[in-house]
Order: structure tokens, then sequence, then C-alpha cells
């Protein structure tokens, strides 16, 4: 083969081919909007929103039951003869039904993160403006929201309840008030925890089971020996040992600061004081757990 005819093969191989792509000249939104976006995808997806049916099923039941209890309870405190108040108080409702908020979050946190780690999308977010900070935030915001969500709206209902049925507005306002401060505080700290379990592992089925350990079990553990430090002669020890379980220190906040009736064996939480502790204690997990999530996500987003 002659030299010009190489030099032509050569030319017929070395083309650019034109496929269509072109820059992008439009306004960019930036972190802000994708973390916006984030939330609202993940806050949607606590409830089944834009999946499919069956995933509407269990968020929808366990919303459907806290609200349900409630108003049954909101009746029965209007047929008790000479009732002016409610027969539970609204700090004590989260309290009674943590199972419920437990099953939940159990279900919930690995949908949040768990997908993400188990088809390895992460890499995929962190690609684009939105930072590992962004991610962590938007997660733990929308998850705390959907928890909100779903232990604010019973208050709601016995709040509006207990208007209709003429009780002291003053009274129940104040009362309504705490137990809106100490659900935020519980769906902060369970929604921390849980998506710290969730995030672990890949895995959905291990992450269930870890947030249910965490959350569930550990109450009736601590109970447990709370209830035997009380039948042995050792009161002391009842307000230490609720340090060791998310609902238990809840109630102990709440019993100390926001005028709770304490769910503690002999129906005595902690006072002002070991409340400090208590306080502290919550606000250490929470921060801790956002450190963790930080940590793990700095080493899965590589």
């Amino acid at each position: 083969m002659s030299t010009e005819t190489k030099a032509a093969a050569g030319r017929d191989t070395s083309r650019i081919h034109n496929i269509g792509y072109r820059s992008y000249d439009g306004r960019r939104l930036g972190r802000a909007y994708a973390r916006r976006s984030l939330y609202s995808q993940t806050l949607r997806g606590s409830f089944g929103l834009g999946r499919s049916a069956k995933s509407k099923v269990l968020p929808m039941l366990l919303l459907g039951v806290m609200t349900l209890v409630a108003a049954i309870l909101v009746a029965v405190s209007m047929v008790t003869p000479d009732s002016t108040k409610l027969v539970i108080k609204y700090t004590s409702y989260a309290i009674y039904l943590q199972a419920v908020i437990g099953l939940f979050i159990a279900a919930q946190a690995p949908q949040a993160v768990s997908r993400d780690l188990r088809f390895k999308s992460v890499p995929l977010y962190f690609s684009r403006p939105i930072e590992r900070a962004d991610y962590v935030l938007a997660k733990l915001a929308a998850t705390a929201s959907a928890l909100f969500i779903l232990t604010g709206a019973p208050l709601l209902v016995l709040y509006v309840g207990s208007l209709l049925a003429k009780f002291d507005f003053v009274d129940q306002t104040k009362w309504f008030g705490q137990g809106l401060v100490s659900v935020a505080l519980l769906s902060v700290l369970f929604a921390g925890l849980g998506l710290v379990m969730a995030a672990l592992t890949p895995r959905r089925g291990f992450g269930v089971a870890a947030v249910i350990a965490v959350l569930t079990i550990s109450y009736g553990a601590v109970s447990t020996v709370q209830a035997i430090a009380w039948e042995t002669g050792s009161p002391g020890a009842v307000e230490w040992l609720g340090l060791f379980s998310p609902i238990t220190l809840i109630d102990g906040v709440q019993t100390a600061f926001l005028g709770a009736t304490s769910a503690f064996p002999g129906g005595e939480g902690p006072g002002a004081g070991t409340g400090v502790v208590y306080l502290f204690v919550v606000l250490a997990l929470v921060a801790g757990s956002y450190a963790v999530l930080m940590r793990r996500y700095r080493r899965v987003g590589l």
C-alpha cells in the first residue's frame, strides 16, 4: 500500500462525529435546591407517596392507629361524668404508643438510606454540587419531620377534641404546647438513632432489626430492670437506669422540664438536677448520630 493510500485510510478512520451534545446555558439551581429536593423525596417516601401501593400500607396504617387511638380517648373523655380534662396527658401519649413509633422508624429509616447504599447511588449524589453534609442533614430532617407528623397528628386530634368538649382553653393550649415540644425532641432523637442503625448496613432486614433492638427492645429491658430496682427497695437507681433507653430519656426530660407524669415505676421521674443530665445525654446522642453519619458517608461516598 502506497503512502498516499495509507494517509487516505487514516483520514477516513479519524473522524469526529457530532452526536448532539449541547452545552447547558440555563440557571444552575445549586445545593439549596438539591437539599430541598432530597428532603422532599425522603419525607414523601416515608409515607409511601410516590412509591407503589404496597409501600403506602404500613406507614399509613401506623398513622391511622396513632390518630384513631387519640380519637377514641377524646370520645371517652367526653362521656366521662364530670370530666374537665382528657383522660391522658399530651406528654404521655407517645410514651404509651412507643411501640408504634418504633415500628414506623424501623420500617422507614432503612428505606431512607439503605437503598442508596445497596444500589451504590451515594457516589452519584456526591458527584453533583451536593455535599455529604447536605445529604446527611436532608435525610435527618426528613426522617425527623416524618416522625413529628406521626406523633404530632394525634396530639392535634386530642387538642381539637378537648376544645370541642369545652375543656379549659388556656390549660389545654399549654399542655398541647408541652406535648409538641416533647414529640419534637423525640422525633429528632429517634431519627438520628434510626438512621445510624440503618446506615451501618445496606441490607434492609438487618437495618430493621437493629433499629427495633435499639429503640424498642432497649425500652423493655430498661423498664424491667427499673421495676426490679423499685421492688427491691432501690428507688434511687430507677431514674439513673432511665439513661439507657431512648424512650426513657424522653420520659425523663419531659418529667423534669415539661410537667409530665413519669411512666417510671412509682411514677417518680427525675428532678430538675438529674433532668439536666437527661437533656445532655439526648443532645449528645443527636450530635453523635450526626457525626457517625458524616463519618459513614465520608467512606461510602468515595
